[in-house]
């Protein structure tokens, strides 16, 4: 399926890092040094590669400033935007984004505005050829985290400073770009903010309207309008806004070039004062009624999410030139694909109308650090964007391509884009219920009602009854990835002609071979089955999909290794099996990758997780809850691999078009002794029955490495080993391991 749009009517595509810089009590939580753009010049050739025409390029008070213009440090500023202009791109300065400014200032500070002028000033004369500038990104949304909510510095949570904060950046806008154009007269202003829709039951409509009103508020003002809305007015008068402070806008009027509007799944929010519909979810209020403040997708069968109707309200409004400043969606990769695709359709359906839409922008290129905490923690949580960082350099993503035939030619081929995104499908209505444009509950509608796209290629999947077959199948249906699944009597991946048979009648894009030989002792005294399996059966799939432009996903095991090394082993390191599992798997994989280089094999260790009952961790945990003796090594450290981070980075890895050799474990080492007896304490199963001992005592068939830890030289993907186990002992059911009955 195609999603085109004319060729008389095509946007331009922009692009932009994530570069936020704000101060939570007296730290500076920087994104860029994290996201390691300061330190590679060369991201900007990935960015003119995608095809970018113009790049929101972070010039930050906060980072080149921070001890005043006396002590600036341009240098990365002067590097990075010579070789932006090298590259034909326009920047677009950011002059401060989510900041509150350095140490000695903050968005109360009357004197905010004309610190923050005299920096951009400074920018101006620097570089006087700049032309494009958004002096303060969201500054609505910056006030409401800053000023309103007390998330970020200085961490008030009252209307008046709520309206002091808005106003002081706004003036900061309209003293910024008139010391600018001092400079450069021809200077414009790209004004950013978030402009998602509030939705409520009929009982809070008044708030809802309030808040819809107050989302346009740093528009209203820099166009001097405010005047207009006496709803608005009348708010800040109450919040103590002096009626001079307010008419300074209609006399210093500076009107965006560009309005930018910044759109996320988040942004549409639904308010209900059925608190107890919401489990776990803190109510808030307004001082007249208490709510909570949910994900509009998450209750609302219609009309979310509504790019399309803000677009088309930000130009009745306004009547000026509109880009989507910032499309980001920290999710499953194919997600992402779906949500770009979706952005760029309806601005594409906006331009049809005669709405002056004028570009979309990729965002963020190099992902985001900690937005799941609203930037208050550094916390390490890492959202890809159009390329991932935690490669060197960056990865490019299956963003990548879909983006470029986006804005090259209309349309992108790639099947998962087709498939609708979670926002559009039934398992979005988390809390059990529906809610009518009414309020009324309503029921969940069944998958059956999910839209259907025509002629998806699927994924197939084989080894139908195996663990990790069955956890691909659950984390498909989750992420909405059309998807065949075989089984070993339905189909044979050693078998040429059952082959060759299923890729006719499927015609999958993939082939995610979970199929193959996993008993380690049985293979000693069964060597043939266990090499058809995993050596024969997955080179005869990859010589398969390479005639036929199929890609390819399998694995193999950290039992390739010997165990001499006293470090993790890396992709590069030479196999050297010490027992028949692990040779079938050695084999496996190289005739994988003769046949079908482009074919992705991915490593593993030792499975855990919530959904299979005979992993390791499961059986322990009931055999030591029982009392009964449970035996395992001291002697023999691992990495062991939490399947369902396994199964969403293998599947990202898939989806990006990787190849070649991965190494997929969480990071940490741990004997299984140790592994045992950290899962019976978190579960507060007893250790008397745990007895350690040592490879040799257990007397397994298969000779086992006493060291076959996994690290990797191409990326670390999955998250600790420690964070792993703490989300497996969430989601089990500890107390049918305590109490006997209970299971």
């Amino acid at each position: 399926m195609r999603f085109e749009h004319s060729d008389r009517s095509r946007l331009e595509l922009w692009g932009g890092v994530e570069p936020t810089i704000n101060r939570v009590h007296d730290e500076y939580i920087k994104q860029l040094p994290r996201s390691g753009h300061l330190d590679r010049l060369s991201d900007f050739d990935r960015f003119a590669e995608l095809g970018v025409k113009a790049l929101r390029h972070p010039v930050l008070w906060e980072q080149i400033a921070p001890q005043g213009l006396d002590n600036a440090d341009w240098r990365w500023a002067d590097s990075s935007l010579n070789r932006i202009r090298e590259l034909n791109i326009r920047p677009i300065a950011g002059l401060i984004h989510h900041g509150s400014g350095p140490k000695g200032t903050s968005l109360l500070d009357p004197e905010f505005p004309h610190k923050l002028a005299a920096y951009a000033g400074a920018v101006a004369r620097r570089y006087p050829w700049l032309e494009d500038y958004t002096p303060v990104n969201e500054p609505l949304t910056t006030a409401r985290f800053s000023c309103l909510y007390g998330h970020w510095y200085p961490h008030s949570r009252d209307d008046h400073s709520f309206a002091r904060a808005l106003l002081n950046q706004c003036k900061a806008v309209v003293l910024s770009m008139r010391a600018i154009r001092e400079v450069n007269p021809d200077a414009r202003l790209i004004q950013t903010d978030d402009l998602g829709t509030i939705h409520s039951t009929p009982k809070l409509a008044y708030q809802a309207e309030f808040e819809n009103e107050r989302r346009w508020c740093a528009y209203d003002l820099l166009c001097g309008r405010v005047d207009r809305n006496q709803h608005m007015l009348a708010y800040f008068h109450r919040a103590g806004v002096e009626t001079s402070d307010i008419d300074w806008f209609q006399e210093n009027s500076c009107p965006p070039d560009v309005i930018g509007i910044n759109h996320y799944l988040s942004s549409d929010r639904y308010l209900d004062e059925h608190i107890t519909r919401y489990p776990g979810h803190l109510p808030g209020g307004n001082g007249r009624d208490r709510y909570v403040d949910v994900l509009a997708a998450r209750v609302l069968r219609d009309r979310v999410p509504d790019i399309l109707g803000i677009l088309l309200e930000a130009w009745k409004r306004y009547q000026l030139p509109i880009a989507i400043t910032e499309c980001h969606n920290g999710c499953t990769r194919e997600e992402q694909l779906r949500w770009f695709v979706e952005m760029w359709s309806a601005a594409e359906q906006c331009r049809r109308q005669g709405v002056d839409v004028i570009a979309l922008t990729a965002w963020s290129l190099l992902g985001a650090f900690d937005w799941n905490n609203l930037v208050t923690r550094n916390d390490g949580h890492y959202e890809p964007g159009v390329f991932d960082v935690r490669s060197a350099p960056p990865r490019a993503t299956a963003l990548v391509e879909v983006i470029s035939d986006m804005a090259s030619r209309g349309y992108t081929e790639n099947p998962l884009v087709s498939a609708p995104g979670w926002w559009r499908r039934s398992q979005r209505f988390s809390y059990g219920f529906t809610l009518s444009a009414s309020g009324e509950r309503c029921p969940v509608p069944g998958p059956a009602l999910d839209p259907k796209p025509e002629n998806v290629k699927p994924l197939i999947i084989t080894g139908g009854r195996g663990t990790l077959a069955q956890a691909f199948v659950r984390i498909c249906e989750m992420r909405g990835i059309p998807y065949r699944l075989t089984k070993r009597d339905q189909f044979d991946i050693a078998d040429p002609v059952s082959v060759r048979r299923l890729l006719f009648e499927v015609r999958p894009w993939a082939i995610l071979n979970a199929a193959g030989y996993v008993r380690v002792d049985d293979a000693e005294l069964d060597p043939g089955r266990c090499f058809r399996e995993n050596a024969i059966g997955a080179g005869l799939l990859a010589s398969e999909c390479a005639a036929r432009g199929i890609s390819l996903l399998t694995f193999s095991s950290d039992l390739v290794f010997n165990g001499k090394q006293t470090h993790p082993y890396l992709e590069s390191d030479a196999p050297a099996p010490l027992n028949q599992y692990g040779a079938s798997k050695a084999e496996g994989e190289r005739r994988v990758l003769e046949a079908m280089p482009g074919a992705l094999v991915v490593r593993s260790s030792a499975f855990f997780g919530p959904w299979d009952e005979y992993n390791f961790l499961n059986i322990a945990l009931r055999t030591l809850a029982a009392g009964q003796e449970f035996r395992c090594a001291y002697d023999a450290t691992v990495s062991p691999t939490y399947v369902p981070d396994l199964v969403h980075a293998s599947l990202d890895l898939l989806i990006d078009g990787e190849r070649g050799m991965w190494h997929l474990a969480n990071p940490g080492e741990t004997t299984w002794a140790e592994f045992a007896a950290n899962a019976a304490t978190a579960a507060g199963v007893p250790l008397k029955s745990l007895r350690p001992c040592t490879l040799q005592e257990l007397g397994l068939p298969a000779e086992r490495p006493q060291y076959s830890v996994l690290g990797s030289e191409r990326a670390v993907l999955l998250p600790p080993l420690t964070d792993a186990l703490a989300r497996f002992m969430g989601e089990i059911d500890v107390d049918r391991y305590l109490d006997p009955l209970a299971a």
